[in-house]
């Protein structure tokens, strides 16, 4: 569709006006090649929504870092991509919740790959007890990894965003992965809620400071997803939960998007949960 125009009329005068010219769907969007060539890191992509993003990533053609906290784990997930795609994807041993070794790690992707133009800040634990059980060490841990890593990776992404040069607009896109448990608090969640409510907070603080540098910040927030997290059995829950497939098309979805808009928030829960007997 081309240049449009409508007319009204009010009494005996009439306004003629136009519309800026636009390009449909799919020109503008293109979501076939927006990733093509990007180059993404994924905190805690060895396994569940992680491996899922960094699977869809790969086949959009975008090269991935990753990061886990053990050689094995690593090793294992980078093993899965060895026959489709060997060279898109890159992994190294990181803990978030060490600032040095998240430096490293920002070092290492710029290594690899030469730049950096989305991050997914997924990885996360989980320590579910009441207020009176959970122990200092536990609370520690939970904020350490889940909030203070996503302020570390968040903060070394920003430092690391492509600049603006020869029309390249430059900076770039961070996802983080939260949960409907930074809304809604439940009994036993202590550390995990205020872990996950502290996200949906630092994250909208942060699109609202980066959005004029070309950033853009969303924040996805499952509910019951079908993975091993907090010692959850992944096969568990498949015929009703969602799947961490699910969760890596909303993160599609969300970098497809036309620089003009940013989606800032999702939740995404099951569509028939199980019912409390």
């Amino acid at each position: 569709m081309g240049r449009w125009s409508a007319e009204y009329h009010a009494g005996a005068r009439s306004k003629r006006f136009t519309a800026p010219s636009f390009v449909p769907y799919p020109e503008n969007m293109n979501p076939s090649k927006r990733l093509q060539d990007k180059v993404c890191l994924v905190t805690g992509a060895t396994r569940g929504i992680g491996l899922a993003i960094t699977r869809m990533l790969v086949a959009e053609g975008a090269s991935v870092a990753i990061c886990g906290r053990s050689e094995p784990s690593v090793s294992q997930a980078i093993l899965t991509f060895r026959d489709e795609s060997p060279s898109k994807v890159k992994g190294k041993v990181a803990d978030v919740s060490d600032c040095d070794q998240v430096q490293e790690l920002f070092a290492f992707v710029i290594r690899e790959f030469g730049g950096l133009d989305v991050l997914v800040n997924n990885a996360g634990i989980g320590s579910f007890a009441s207020v009176s059980d959970t122990t200092p060490e536990q609370w520690a841990a939970t904020l350490a990894t889940n909030l203070t890593g996503t302020f570390y990776c968040s903060r070394e992404a920003l430092h690391r965003f492509r600049k603006p040069m020869d029309g390249n607009p430059g900076g770039g896109h961070i996802v983080n992965i939260s949960s409907l448990a930074g809304k809604n608090a439940f009994a036993g969640g202590g550390a995990y809620n205020a872990s996950k409510f502290g996200v949906n907070g630092f994250s909208e603080a942060l699109m609202l400071d980066a959005r004029y540098n070309n950033v853009r910040v969303s924040t996805i927030a499952p509910g019951s997803v079908a993975t091993e997290f907090a010692g959850g059995r992944g096969e568990n829950g498949r015929d009703w939960k969602v799947w961490p497939e699910d969760v890596a098309e909303i993160v599609r979805m969300v970098l497809c998007m036309p620089s003009r808009s940013m989606v800032s928030y999702v939740e995404v829960r099951p569509s028939r949960p199980k019912r409390k007997a």
